[in-house]
C-alpha cells in the first residue's frame, strides 16, 4: 500500500511538472501570464483548493517573471514611472486583500467559492483584453491629445494598480494581458515593448507580496511550486524561441476562446 501511494505521488509530481512545461510553452508563445492558465488547471484538473492554487501560482509568477524583468530593464524597456504608479495602488490593495482573506476560514467552501468566481471573472476580462486590445489602442490614439485624458492619466494608473492588486491577490490573474491592455489604452503613444516591460516589472513585486501573504495565511504548497518551476522554465524558453514561427493572429483567438470556456466553467463550478 505504501509503495502504491509513493508511486502515485511520484506520478502526480511529474504531472505537475508536465503541466508547468505546457503552460510555460504557451506563455512563451503568447506572452500571456501563466496565472490565466496555471491556476485554473490546478483547480479544475488536479482538484487543488483554489486558495492553495492561487497562493502557489503567485510565487511561481514572481519567480518566472523576475528573469523577464531583468532582461527588459537591461534593454531599457521599462518605464519605471508607470511601474511606480501601478505599484503605489497595487501594493496597498494587495496587503488589504490578504488581511481580509486572513479572517476567512482556511480551506473552507466559502473561500473556495469566492476565489473560483473571482478567477472566472478575471479570466473573462483577460479574454476580452486579448480580443479587443487593438481596438482599445486605436480608440486611445484618437484621444491621446485630449487634455482631460492626459491630466487624469496618473491617478487612473494608480486606480488601475489598486484594482489589479485586489484581482491578482484573489485570483492570481490580471497582471498580464489585462494590465497590458489598460496600459495600451492609457499610454497609446508608448512603444508596445515598453508597455510590456513596465507591466512585467510591476507584476514581480505585486505577485511576490501577494504570494508571501498567502504563505503567511497557509495557502502555498512549496512541493507543488518546485514541480511547476521544473517544467515551466524550459517550457518558457522553448515557447519563446518558437513564437516567431507561429502567427499571433492564430494563437491569440484560440487562447481567448480557451479562457472564456475555463472562466465560464469556474463561475459555474
Amino acid at each position: 500500500m505504501c509503495a502504491y501511494l509513493f508511486s502515485l505521488w511520484r506520478a502526480m509530481d511529474w504531472m505537475y511538472t508536465l503541466s508547468g512545461f505546457v503552460v510555460g510553452a504557451i506563455v512563451g508563445l503568447t506572452g500571456v501570464g501563466g496565472g490565466s492558465l496555471m491556476t485554473p488547471l490546478l483547480v479544475l484538473l488536479f482538484g487543488i483548493h483554489p486558495a492553495t492554487a492561487v497562493g502557489t501560482d503567485l510565487l511561481y509568477a514572481a519567480i518566472t517573471k523576475a528573469g523577464g524583468t531583468v532582461v527588459h530593464a537591461r534593454k531599457g524597456h521599462v518605464d519605471w514611472r508607470i511601474t511606480r504608479l501601478l505599484a503605489s495602488g497595487s501594493m496597498p490593495a494587495a496587503l488589504l486583500t490578504i488581511w481580509a482573506l486572513s479572517f476567512l476560514p482556511k480551506q473552507s467552501a466559502a473561500v473556495s467559492q469566492i476565489i473560483s468566481i473571482s478567477l472566472g471573472v478575471a479570466l473573462l476580462l483577460t479574454a476580452a483584453a486579448i480580443i479587443f486590445r487593438n481596438q482599445l489602442q486605436q480608440q486611445a490614439l484618437a484621444q491621446a491629445d485630449d487634455v482631460a485624458h492626459t491630466q487624469l492619466r496618473a491617478p487612473i494608473t494608480i486606480a488601475v494598480g489598486a484594482l489589479l492588486g485586489v484581482l491578482v491577490t484573489i485570483s492570481s490573474v490580471g497582471a498580464g494581458a489585462l494590465g497590458v491592455a489598460v496600459l495600451f489604452y492609457l499610454y497609446p503613444r508608448l512603444p508596445a515593448i515598453r508597455i510590456i516591460g513596465s507591466d512585467v516589472a510591476h507584476a514581480v513585486p505585486l505577485t511576490l507580496l501577494a504570494g508571501l501573504g498567502h504563505w503567511l495565511i497557509g495557502s502555498v504548497d512549496w512541493s507543488l511550486l518546485g514541480s511547476l518551476l521544473l517544467g515551466s522554465l524550459p517550457g518558457i524558453w522553448l515557447g519563446s524561441h518558437a513564437s516567431a514561427k507561429v502567427p499571433d493572429r492564430i494563437l491569440r483567438p484560440i487562447l481567448a476562446g480557451m479562457l472564456v470556456l475555463i472562466g465560464s466553467k469556474l463561475i459555474a463550478h
